[in-house]
């Protein structure tokens, strides 16, 4: 074995919880090996430490058979270790060269040589086929593209072992697939490539070794090729877990909850919904499938209140709310889990349980005589609610944000859920994160629907759409293209479908259902 990085019972501890406890494996030259487990496993701290941003409390780490003890990233650097992270460190009004040389820039100190570091810049960009133009502005390009900028910017410190921390949390399903081409361009350069991923596909798409973590210590480590998905899920959680096609139950000659009639919107005259004409029918999942930014935005703001269409109605139960404002919605039974948690479904300073009744304080179970906040009852509403919808966290005291991704979305869920909404609208629901968390988010919108509520799905992951929703409804340049019953169209269809293509609606009937 050629063995490029080893580390030996590394340990770190934060006040309370041992981040990592006693890890060790090691990682072959000119391979790409994953590290797996849930949210809050330990990856991403244990890669931290590798990079120079943590120190470990114990063990050893050895680079090419060497002892090595980083002080910053700056040691690291020296020893040709780069790491992208999951959020991006560009500075948007630079350019892409000037985003990759700050702190490095060549020529002397008192003329830099900006045209021989994008030339460099840009022979590098052939080079691994990342497509990326140098003298453009970083505030001017796609997250895929300044994915792309960061890859460039290690490469251009000549890093031999790259570090990404679920590098595709971020990105749509074809960027996806592009960005493991990337990888395995990298790796048959020679690079060595320490992968941070919890998603089954691409795991045994690129992998040649993973190692699996769960709550801090290493589960194994075994070659792709001698095991399987279900394996390695069995390893990240400790059981099984399915996230297979679901049964539904019948409901039949229900009415329709919410309706959207010849809705259109234009931003600077630019049309981006088009004529939409939706149903979502009392017990269904109601998948809509799209390429992002195709409309789904603007249509869940449509349907929420944010904005309001420039033609047609939004009914909800049987209302015109076109003109209603977003609270107004809420109270009278839609409940909605954002696509961007942070931004809008949750306060990070505040604690689990305060953000558990957030937006409902006035609530009368919340507020003595309906002014003072009752705060032993928030704090039971909180304790219920953690064990009903398994919150993992110290105490329902702690800030939101200290919570992992999959915590802090099962929050939202939970507070949505208790509003006992008629309406359920799921943006992205379980978007970055693990299997486990995964199943629970998708098995909560399948519960919605038993109860007879409506369950609106909008989601980038072709294989959620497919497993969880009843019937898709196709989004393309803001226009539902077709409505069809889930278990009449397959992924290669609907992936047809979502591009525009005719192709796939007349392969399999071209048959429109309750649209």
């Amino acid at each position: 074995m050629n063995a490029i990085i080893q580390l030996k019972d590394v340990t770190k501890r934060f006040p309370g919880v041992v981040a990592n406890d006693h890890i060790s494996f090691e990682v072959e030259k000119g391979t790409i090996h994953t590290l797996a487990g849930e949210n809050g496993a330990g990856k991403s701290t244990l890669m931290n430490i590798i990079y120079g941003l943590y120190r470990p409390d114990e063990g050893e780490i050895r680079i090419e058979g060497k002892p090595v003890q980083f002080s910053s990233s700056k040691d690291s650097i020296a020893h040709r270790i780069g790491m992208v992270h999951q959020h991006f460190m560009l500075i948007p009004k630079l350019t892409v060269a000037e985003n990759i040389v700050v702190g490095q820039e060549p020529g002397s100190a008192l003329k830099v040589d900006r045209k021989g570091a994008e030339e460099r810049i840009r022979a590098l960009s052939e080079k691994y086929g990342l497509k990326i133009d140098p003298a453009r502005k970083v505030a001017d390009l796609s997250v895929t593209e300044q994915q792309r900028v960061e890859i460039l910017k290690i490469l251009y410190r000549e890093a031999e072992i790259l570090i990404f921390d679920e590098p595709t949390a971020v990105l749509t399903p074809q960027e996806i697939d592009e960005f493991c081409e990337i990888l395995l361009g990298l790796k048959a350069a020679g690079k060595t490539i320490l992968f941070i991923s919890h998603k089954m596909a691409e795991v045994m798409r690129i992998s040649d070794r993973i190692t699996v973590i769960r709550l801090g210590k290493v589960v194994g480590t075994v070659e792709k090729d001698k095991t399987t998905a279900e394996e390695l899920t069995r390893m990240m959680v400790g059981r099984d877990v399915s996230l297979a096609r679901r049964d539904r139950r019948q409901f039949e000659n229900q009415p329709n909850l919410l309706e959207l009639r010849d809705v259109s919107y234009s931003v600077n005259g630019v049309r981006k919904l088009d004529h939409i004409n939706l149903q979502l029918r009392a017990g269904e999942v109601l998948g809509v499938a799209g390429v992002d930014g195709n409309g789904q935005e603007e249509l869940v703001r449509a349907i929420y209140g944010d904005i309001r269409p420039d033609e047609g109605q939004v009914i909800f139960k049987g209302n015109d709310v076109s003109r209603t404002g977003i609270r107004a919605r809420k109270e009278s039974g839609l409940g909605l889990v954002p696509e961007d948690r942070h931004r809008d479904g949750l306060v990070l300073e505040y604690s689990v349980a305060d953000n558990l009744v957030l937006g409902m304080h006035n609530h009368k179970e919340f507020a003595k005589g309906g002014a003072w906040l009752d705060f032993k009852k928030i704090h039971e509403n909180a304790e219920t609610m953690k064990e009903d919808f398994d919150i993992r966290c110290a105490n329902v005291d702690v800030a939101a944000g200290t919570l992992s991704g999959g915590n802090q979305q099962k929050i939202i869920i939970a507070r949505e859920a208790s509003r006992d909404p008629d309406v359920f609208v799921a943006v992205q629901p379980t978007r970055g994160l693990d299997i486990g968390a995964m199943e629970f988010v998708q098995k909560t919108l399948l519960e919605q629907r038993d109860k007879g509520k409506g369950v609106l799905l909008l989601s980038l992951e072709l294989d959620e759409i497919l497993s969880v929703s009843d019937r898709i409804a196709v989004i393309f340049k803001g226009r539902i293209v077709d409505v069809v019953d889930a278990t009449s169209v397959n992924r290669q269809q609907l992936g047809l479908m979502m591009l525009g293509s005719n192709a796939a609606r007349e392969e399999q009937g071209g048959v429109q259902i309750g649209n």
